[in-house]
């Protein structure tokens, strides 16, 4: 009887201490958060303002963009994007589908080789990932944090299938293990496995290694299109 408290005594501290690893990881990820995002948008706003008179002048529209995605546990929020899509974007998509292979390819991977709805100053805005930077709000709000798989929209969380609650146990990112490694080189498939893959493995040595390796990819221009 005694053996069988002790395995359980075992069991259950083995337990709580994987509990406190985990509140101790998402305390110093969401301070991280915060610090880091201030930091870093103070930092930007000189930038911030250059790119909101470029976007102006390039073509008619608002400067921001928000974009409707699913959060963590199926919350719904909105990303903060800099405007790279013409204003009538939307309009021009519904066209573009009533080709075939267009339609094909967007319900495949959710993105258009090519795409002529991206404005002259949003390739680059792309191409450089700057577009994303606004979503330094989302992480402030804590919408989202720096490493995470991406939001997605309703439709591609379906994709996921038995592994959709598995997906939006975690907060969203700015960067993530999909994001590090390819990002739109990859096909969707890759995608979905290298985001579940951090879901399942993330911890602090993580993170940091998906931030060094995303400074790489941005300089290299590496998988943003």
């Amino acid at each position: 009887m005694d053996g069988i408290e002790t395995e359980l005594e075992k069991s259950v501290s083995k337990q709580a201490s994987v509990k406190n690893s985990s509140y101790i990881y998402l305390f110093i990820k969401r301070t991280f958060d915060i610090i880091v995002s201030l930091i870093v948008f103070i930092i930007l706003l000189p930038l911030f303002l250059v790119l909101a008179i470029l976007i102006k002048v390039d073509s008619n529209g608002k400067v921001f963009y928000m974009h409707k995605r699913i959060g963590k546990n199926g919350k719904i929020i909105y990303l903060y994007k800099f405007r790279s899509m013409y204003s009538d974007a939307d309009e021009r998509l519904k066209e573009m589908l009533k080709d075939p292979k267009i339609k094909e390819e967007w319900e495949e991977n959710y993105k258009i080789d090519n795409d002529p709805r991206i404005t002259r100053v949003g390739k680059i805005l792309r191409r450089t990932s700057i577009d994303e930077l606004p979503q330094l709000l989302n992480i402030i709000k804590g919408d989202m944090s720096i490493v995470g798989p991406r939001p997605l929209v309703e439709d591609e969380i379906k994709k996921y299938g038995k592994n959709k609650e598995k997906f939006l146990s975690v907060t969203p990112g700015l960067t993530g293990w999909w994001a590090c490694n390819g990002r739109s080189c990859r096909t969707y498939k890759d995608r979905m496995k290298l985001e579940l893959y951090y879901v399942d493995h993330r911890n602090l040595w993580l993170d940091i290694k998906i931030i060094f390796m995303t400074v790489g990819a941005v300089i290299r221009g590496h998988g943003a299109k």
